[in-house]
C-alpha cells in the first residue's frame, strides 16, 4: 500500500506562521510511502498523525526553542506507482533543501525512505570527494550515516524486493557511505556478512541497552557529515508499541536523545529521519511522542550548530 496526503498541517502549524523555504532552516519533508512492510502496516499514515499532533507542542522544548531557526514544511511526497519512481521524487525533494543550503527533517513512512534521501544527497554532489580515496581508488563521499533501529536492514534483498524497508542499508552502503548501527537486536547471517563486507560499526541491542550506554564515540575515520535515521522500532516498545515490526529490548526515549546528542556533538548533523512510526487510532500519546521527539532533535541540532 503506498498512501498520499492530500492536505496536511504544516509541522506546529498551531504556534507558527509556515515559513518561506529560502528563511527556514528546517526542511519537513512528509513521505507516507509502505509498500514492502512485512508484519503490521500503517507507517504511511506516520506523517500526517506526527504533523497534526505537532500542534500540541510547546515552542520552548526546555532548554532552547527549534522553531527560531525557522520550520518549513513541504507538501508530501506523491507516493503512488513505482517504488524507484517513488526514491527519485524523494531524492529531489531533498535536493530542493539542499539547494536551500537548508536542513531536511524526512517523516517516514517506511524505511525504503531513507534511500531516497540519501541518494538526493548523492545527486545533489554535497560531501563527496573530500574524504580520503577508498581501495578502489574513488573518492568517498564524506557523510555518514548513524542509524537507531531494531533491525539491520542489510538484506541484499527481501521477498525479491531490493527496494525493501529490510534492504535499505545495503543500497546506501553499497555507495561507499560509511554506517554505524546502534540498537540491532534483529538479524540474519547474510546481514553479519554484510557487516564485515562494508566495515559497519555497530553497538547492538544486548550491550547498549543493558549496559544503559548513554553516547558513543564514532571512529577517528568517520565521515565529518552525519545523517542521522532513526527508525521508531529501534526505540523500546513500551516507548514506541506504535511501529509494524515491534522489537523488544529497544532503546529507552532519553537514551536516544542523550546518544543523537553526543553524535552531534563530534560530527555536522545533516540531516535525519524518522521512520516507521505506525499512528495506532485511538492512542494519540504516541503521535504526540513522535512529534515531541522529532522537535527534540531539531533542539539538539539547534544548540550544537
Amino acid at each position: 500500500m503506498s498512501t498520499t496526503i492530500q492536505q496536511h498541517p504544516h509541522f506546529l502549524s498551531s504556534e507558527i506562521e509556515q515559513s518561506r523555504p529560502e528563511d527556514a532552516f528546517f526542511h519537513v519533508i512528509p513521505v507516507p510511502f509502505e509498500e514492502s512492510v512485512s508484519y503490521g502496516g500503517g507507517t504511511g499514515l506516520g506523517p500526517a498523525a506526527i504533523l497534526q499532533a505537532s500542534d500540541q507542542l510547546e515552542l520552548w522544548d526546555g532548554k532552547s526553542k527549534p522553531a527560531d531557526l525557522g520550520i518549513y514544511t513541504a507538501d508530501a511526497i506523491d507516493c503512488s506507482g513505482d517504488a524507484k519512481d517513488v526514491i527519485e521524487r524523494i531524492a529531489n525533494a531533498t535536493q530542493c533543501a539542499l539547494q536551500h543550503n537548508k536542513m531536511p527533517v524526512v517523516l517516514g513512512g517506511e524505511h525504503t525512505v531513507t534511500w531516497g534521501v540519501i541518494k538526493g544527497f548523492l545527486d545533489e554532489g554535497l560531501f563527496t570527494g573530500e574524504n580520503a580515496k577508498s581501495n578502489q581508488g574513488k573518492s568517498k563521499p564524506n557523510i555518514g550515516v548513524v542509524q537507531i533501529d531494531a533491525h539491520c536492514d542489510l538484506r541484499h534483498a527481501y521477498e525479491d524486493n531490493l527496494y525493501s524497508h529490510a534492504s535499505v542499508m545495503k543500497r546506501i552502503v553499497e555507495q561507499d557511505i560509511a554506517l554505524y548501527q546502534l540498537g540491532i537486536r534483529a538479524f540474519c547471517e547474510e546481514e553479519i556478512e554484510a557487516r564485515k563486507a562494508f566495515n559497519v560499526s555497530y553497538i547492538d541491542g544486548d550491550e547498549i541497552v543493558p549496559n544503559n550506554i548513554q553516547e558513543i564515540t564514532l571512529p577517528d575515520d568517520f565521515p565529518d557529515n552525519v545523517f542521522f535515521t532513526l527508525d521508531i522500532d529501534g526505540m523500546d516498545p513500551s516507548v514506541f508499541p506504535s511501529t509494524g515490526t515491534p522489537v523488544p529490548g529497544g532503546l529507552g526515549w532519553y537514551q536516544t536523545l542523550n546518544i543523537f546528542e553526543s553524535v552531534a556533538k563530534q560530527r555536522n548533523i545533516v540531516g535525519f529521519d524518522i521512520m516507521e512510526f505506525a499512528p495506532i487510532k485511538g492512542f494519540h500519546a504516541y503521535d504526540f511522542a513522535a512529534a515531541l521527539l522529532t522537535y527534540k532533535l531539531m533542539g539538539i541540532v539547534q544548540r550544537n550548530r
